[in-house]
């Protein structure tokens, strides 16, 4: 069987399939493991059984749904032996080693014994060559962003870390109503939301500016948090609770696996609070039955494709994103925007007794879409200073496909329906770039 998937692994680097998926959020459980937590009483410590796990049973699956490598992380809840934590990076450093190409994998720390912690960190990255960290949001109430947790954090900066956040239990958690809704479905988003934003109100990733951090689960209830924070932040520090926030250099820092329910709309609400580039295909096996796996990232895939919007990020959520993120590629990902993107400048001549009511309605439709469009690049109206009824807007789309979703718009039916008796003349030349590539260079240059 090593030898087929050798042969497979091969056969994938040279023909086409080498740009398969590379799901990051998936789970290695031991034996070992296991067995440790069976001997403690600890097994349904999450409130759910543990799955069985078996590499040849999960290499079946990713060769099913088209995933080329996963990322193991240890499952939760957290073994309380360093020794078990040491067995199972081993384990997940031999499976990387046997199967090459297939598997990456982020080593547990046994917290919350810091020193330990940070003993075994070095092991893992520097002996097994681990691709990233594993972290839980909290190991017996010790919070990402404690304190006393510097000194890890410190160690992960120099060594340029990658960090795969999942959550686990909270510290204490109301056994009822655990009962009643298991933490999967609602209280791990919380508990991831918890841990980020503790981390944030320290200025954890901020100030440990190397360590890239990624969050499960669609970004939990963070796009609804970071908003909140963010306004109430003044009146905290006003009162002293809190002390200076670089939200930009934390934000920064946040990658957001899919696992889960995603959809177009999760998407498009992650959207909002970070960038296509940030986001990563996640699948959670072996704790979703694999036909279900397969069909949800079909899915994906499918929506991908065929939302305009979306349609350029495909490939950078799917696999882009992810290998340059784990040190798999020198090449930073960017959008499918160049090759395929509609160019224009539009030509018009406005009424001079309509001048300020059109020139209200182009300023509403150019900000509308902008904020709510992904596929409109660019919409930049200009006036002349010769005729001030001569209006030029330079009209940038990702796509035909997205220009042709900018004409469905309300926002832009409202403008086109209001103005039709302001308009003296209107022409609509699409322009053809005689360099694509240098557009990435000035979008690049204005955010610097």
């Amino acid at each position: 069987m090593k030898a087929k998937t050798l042969l497979l692994g091969l056969m994938m680097a040279t023909n086409g399939f080498a740009q398969g998926v590379t799901d990051v959020h998936s789970h290695i459980i031991t034996p070992e493991f296991v067995s440790a937590l069976e001997t403690e009483g600890r097994l349904m410590d999450e409130g759910f059984p543990l799955p069985k796990y078996d590499v040849e049973n999960h290499l079946r699956w990713m060769d099913e749904a088209g995933v080329q490598t996963s990322v193991l992380t240890l499952a939760a809840p957290q073994p309380s032996s360093a020794e078990v934590v040491r067995q199972t990076n081993e384990a997940a450093a031999r499976i990387k080693k046997e199967h090459p190409g297939r598997f990456l994998f982020c080593a547990a720390l046994p917290l919350p014994d810091v020193s330990k912690a940070i003993e075994e960190a070095k092991y893992a990255l520097d002996v097994l060559k681990a691709d990233g960290i594993k972290l839980a949001t909290n190991v017996g109430g010790q919070y990402l962003g404690a304190p006393e947790l510097d000194t890890l954090f410190s160690v992960l900066n120099e060594r340029k870390a990658v960090v795969i956040l999942h959550p686990h239990r909270p510290n204490p958690v109301n056994q009822q109503v655990m009962q009643q809704t298991p933490l999967a479905m609602q209280e791990y988003l919380s508990e991831t939301t918890r841990a980020v934003s503790n981390m944030i109100s320290r200025n954890i990733l901020a100030r440990y500016n190397n360590i890239k951090v990624v969050v499960p689960h669609c970004g939990a209830y963070l796009p609804l948090a970071i908003p909140r924070m963010k306004s109430l932040t003044p009146v905290m520090q006003a009162n002293k609770m809190v002390g200076e926030i670089d939200y930009e250099a934390n934000l920064r820092a946040l990658y957001y696996d899919l696992a889960g329910a995603h959809s177009p709309e999760v998407i498009r609400m992650l959207l909002t609070a970070t960038t296509p580039d940030h986001l990563l295909y996640g699948s959670d096996y072996p704790y979703v039955a694999p036909q279900v796996l397969t069909q949800s990232l079909a899915r994906m895939k499918q929506y991908l494709t065929t939302e305009p919007d979306l349609a350029p990020f495909r490939e950078m959520i799917l696999w882009k994103n992810a290998k340059w993120l784990l040190g798999q590629t020198t090449e930073r990902p960017s959008a499918r925007t160049t090759t395929n993107m509609i160019v224009r400048i539009a030509e018009i001549e406005v009424y001079p007794q309509y001048l300020n009511e059109y020139l209200a309605f182009a300023n509403e439709v150019d900000r509308l879409s902008i904020e709510r469009e992904l596929g409109v690049v660019c919409l930049f109206p200009m006036q002349s200073a010769e005729d001030s009824t001569k209006i030029r807007i330079l009209e940038i789309y990702a796509s035909e496909e997205a220009y042709q979703q900018h004409l469905k718009t309300d926002h832009f039916q409202k403008y086109k329906q209001g103005t039709l008796h302001m308009v003296k003349d209107l022409k609509l030349p699409t322009m053809k770039p005689l360099d694509p590539e240098t557009m990435k260079l000035i979008f690049n240059k204005i955010k610097r």
